[in-house]
């Protein structure tokens, strides 16, 4: 835990009393402040009163004695409208802060300059951080990760010269972190996203751009017009990166063709042949994490083992095993057509399960890489939708649950002659229709691989993503 010592003796409203608004609720009690918590659920009250938190309802507290109203990222602050607690607060003069702006106060009272990493991004921002922390473990450094990517922030140890916070950041956490000042910034991107939390892409984009602008060193992705105009503000202090053919600008890194390269041409790394790290979108990781890696004093040989050894996360093209010469990849995480597409130019002779709760645009923008799919195996709700689409162009199976779909896909890709045939979950829809999340897709679909052991299916050896996500005990 990091205690919050800043709010000592003053007295703080929070809301939202989810697993971050708990840690938060915990740190700031440790650190010695007067915590009044709430929320809009029974659930999250009751669990913090078994916890001993202070609750009072804030709509019936004198909001002047408030030093700060501390808000969970999942409750509205601009849009659609704001909060009633939102409200209350404005209305009082009350600061509203996140608890990552609690971290970077802390940071500064107790360990001025400690390293920071703080990422995001519309895509890949998860994978980022979780490669960032990695390959810095894997070179013997303290690290510790969280934020958006799942352990709240005030959950880790406390900010140390010897220690590295690697923290990714939502759009909504940003918002909430008015003195955001890492020692490196990483924008990996920005398309549209959340406008019905920030009601214009100008203003998501302004405030994705806030993580650059305090930062000590920035680090943008440049494909995208909005972060090549967001490097462009940025006078000094920049790496740019670079997905493709062409010179770098300044001083970055280009990734062409699984090849890290910096601004001289020289090569860093090569992210060829590392199954975690398949596609141009993670060569714009693995760039990114390569020159923080460097900016935080990792020799060359440090950063090429990290990557080459990096496992990947869960449902993230994760490559769940083999039968034989059939590759199995659990994309659940593509919950529509934008993600889907990063798996479709990744692979060839693929047979794509897809489908559940389809999101707006179906299945049509990824009509280009239906010369890259062997076959399709349709499941849940879309199916009907999905098959109009797939008509004429691709061959299709109705499968109706996951569980059929893996075997048929499996029994087809093992009889084709494709050299390395791959069976992909990459669903382009919200689960919803059929599983509560993602996650459980995607544990169902690994689960369906490996109940097929008795035909010759295995399983990779690293240990599963989550043991080495965890902060060392």
């Amino acid at each position: 835990m990091t205690p919050v010592t800043t709010f000592a003796g003053q007295r703080v409203a929070l809301f939202g009393l989810g697993g971050s608004g708990l840690a938060t609720a915990r740190a700031l009690i440790a650190g010695g402040a007067e915590v009044v918590a709430w929320d809009d659920g029974a659930e999250g009250v009751a669990k913090a009163q078994g916890e001993g938190i202070p609750t009072a309802d804030l709509r019936e507290q004198d909001w002047s004695g408030f030093a700060a109203l501390v808000l969970a990222p999942g409750v509205p602050l601009t849009h659609p409208e704001p909060h009633w607690s939102v409200r209350q607060a404005q209305g009082a003069g009350v600061e509203i802060v996140g608890d990552i702006e609690l971290f970077c106060r802390e940071r500064r009272a107790v360990a001025p300059g400690a390293p920071f990493v703080a990422i995001t991004g519309t895509n890949g921002k998860s994978t980022t951080t979780a490669l960032i922390a990695y390959v810095l473990r894997q070179a013997g450094r303290d690290v510790q990760m969280g934020g958006n990517i799942g352990t709240a922030i005030l959950s880790l140890e406390p900010p140390d010269a010897a220690r590295v916070h690697v923290i990714e950041m939502s759009s909504f956490q940003i918002d909430l972190t008015p003195s955001l000042d890492p020692s490196v910034g990483v924008l990996m991107n920005v398309t549209p996203d959340h406008l019905d939390r920030h009601g214009t892409m100008e203003q998501y984009a302004g405030i994705k751009e806030r993580l650059i602008r305090g930062a000590d060193l920035a680090v943008v992705g440049i494909d995208d017009a909005p972060s090549r105009a967001i490097a462009d503000r940025r006078a000094e202090r920049l790496v740019r990166v670079h997905v493709g053919a062409g010179p770098t600008q300044g001083e970055g890194l280009r990734a062409e063709a699984g090849i890290i390269r910096d601004a001289a041409g020289a090569d860093l790394a090569d992210v060829n042949g590392i199954g975690s790290l398949r596609g141009a979108h993670n060569w714009q990781n693995a760039a990114v994490a390569v020159a923080v890696a460097q900016a935080l004093g990792l020799s060359a040989d440090e950063i090429r083992a990290g990557l080459a050894s990096f496992p990947g996360l869960p449902h993230r093209m994760e490559e769940v095993g083999r039968r034989d010469r059939v590759l199995f990849v659990n994309d659940s995480k593509a919950t529509n057509a934008d993600s889907t597409e990063k798996a479709l130019t990744a692979f060839r002779d693929i047979h794509w399960i897809l489908g559940g709760k389809a999101k707006d645009g179906g299945i049509f923008p990824l009509v280009p890489y239906f010369e890259r799919v062997a076959h399709a195996y349709l499941i849940g709700a879309a199916s009907d939708a999905f098959a109009a689409t797939l008509e004429g162009a691709v061959p299709y199976t109705r499968c109706g649950t996951l569980d059929v779909a893996v075997e048929k896909a499996a029994q087809n890709a093992a009889a084709s002659g494709a050299p390395e045939p791959v069976v992909l979950l990459s669903p382009a829809c919200a689960s919803y229709d059929q599983f509560r999340n993602f996650e459980v897709r995607g544990d169902r679909f690994r689960g369906s691989c490996r109940r097929s052991r008795k035909n010759g299916f295995s399983a990779p050896a690293p240990a599963p993503p989550a043991a080495w996500c965890r902060p060392p005990d």
